[in-house]
């Protein structure tokens, strides 16, 4: 039994010394291999840099109001009649067609009474005419004899000499007649014609209804010329010239329309800092009231590049490509869009990077899209 169990503890203590002698041959055997960094070369797009003049174009809007446009009121009172067309949005009326007429009957009895009496006295002083001063008589003869009581007052002869004038005035005719006058020219406001070739926009009374001296009847307005008005900034002001042509086109669609600069205003708003112009455009298209996106052509900048905002890092600098490598450098931005910034100082020839890089940094290894793709064709 001793040399059982003394035979026993002889293996186990080879296996012991056989297991640890093998661990060892396996742990010294075993490589370590270390993982080789790789250098990550970012692809970019850019573009060589050729100066040259970059037209900067100022976006403005605005809604088209009717360049000719008059508010009707009435300066006398009296009964709205009906006229040879109704007086209704739409309607249409030419030049020196009537577009309201109110009832003047009775007034204009009182000026056919005014005329009446002057008719009078010009008849009872034409005896002392003939005899006082004979050679007056013809002169006035021949006006009593052209008085037509239905047509409106003609205007009196001329009086060259102060005996007329006196003989004249101190029979009270001068008084009556520039009474007549005004009360003609007050039967005219009985009758609104069109000023000029239009439609009516807005209309607040009918047929029919008691208009009262100061009530607004409507609106006319001229369907041939619309203006747009915009605002610009300050710092365009003395650029924008009266009689440029400017681009608009409508909003939502594709029709492009051609005006020009009409009017500028000589004040700059405080709040806003803008000025306002004012483009006059004709077309059988345009509506008052609808919207118009405007392109003011400012100036052109010489030896100047257009690129995209984005590409505008803080402090005025831009990423270049020098020998795969990226680089900043200092620009100077003239003019900002919503989209685009117009930059100088950037020399001829300058690879720089014309689509934005997510991480970039100064010394970064990169390869330019375009050489890529040569490499991949050969």
């Amino acid at each position: 039994m001793n040399t059982r169990k003394i035979i026993l503890s002889i293996i186990g203590v080879l296996l012991i010394i056989g297991a640890f002698y093998g661990a060892n041959l396996i742990i010294d055997s075993k490589k370590t291999f270390t993982p080789k960094a790789q250098k990550v070369v970012k692809t970019v797009f850019a573009e060589t840099v050729q100066n040259s003049d970059v037209a900067i174009i100022v976006p403005a809007n605005g809604n088209l109001v009717a360049k000719n446009r008059v508010e009707l009121y009435a300066e006398v009172q009296g009964v709205f009649k009906r006229g040879n067309k109704l007086f209704k949005t739409g309607e249409t009326f030419r030049s020196g067609e009537t577009i309201i007429s109110i009832d003047a009957s009775e007034y204009a009895a009182s000026v056919q009474s005014a005329k009446s009496n002057l008719y009078n006295q010009l008849t009872a002083i034409m005896p002392d005419l003939r005899l006082d001063y004979p050679d007056l008589f013809p002169k006035w003869q021949s006006y009593l004899t052209g008085f037509d009581l239905n047509k409106s007052t003609p205007e009196l002869p001329e009086m060259v000499s102060e005996k007329e004038k006196f003989f004249i005035s101190g029979r009270g005719i001068l008084t009556t007649y520039y009474n007549v006058k005004n009360l003609e020219q007050r039967l005219s406001k009985y009758r609104i014609s069109a000023p000029f070739n239009g439609v009516l926009t807005e209309t607040l009374v009918t047929e029919g209804t008691l208009v009262r001296s100061g009530q607004k009847l409507g609106e006319f307005i001229n369907t041939d010329v619309y203006e747009l008005e915009v605002a610009v900034s300050k710092n365009f002001s003395d650029l924008l010239k009266i009689g440029e042509n400017v681009e608009l086109s409508s909003l939502g669609e594709n029709k492009k329309y051609v005006g020009k600069v009409a009017r500028i205003n000589g004040s700059v708003d405080q709040a806003s800092q803008t000025i306002k112009a004012f483009i006059e455009v004709k077309n059988s298209d345009l509506r008052e009231g609808m919207y118009l996106e405007a392109n003011l052509d400012a100036r052109n900048e010489t030896d100047a590049i257009e690129v995209d905002r984005g590409l505008l890092l803080e402090g005025d600098k831009i990423f270049v490509v020098r020998d795969t490598i990226l680089d900043l450098i200092d620009v100077k931005p003239v003019y900002f869009t919503e989209k685009k910034v117009v930059l100088k100082d950037v020399p001829n020839g300058t690879v720089i990077v014309s689509k934005p890089i997510l991480g970039a940094y100064t010394g970064m290894a990169v390869r330019i899209y375009e050489d890529e793709s040569t490499n991949t064709d050969k």
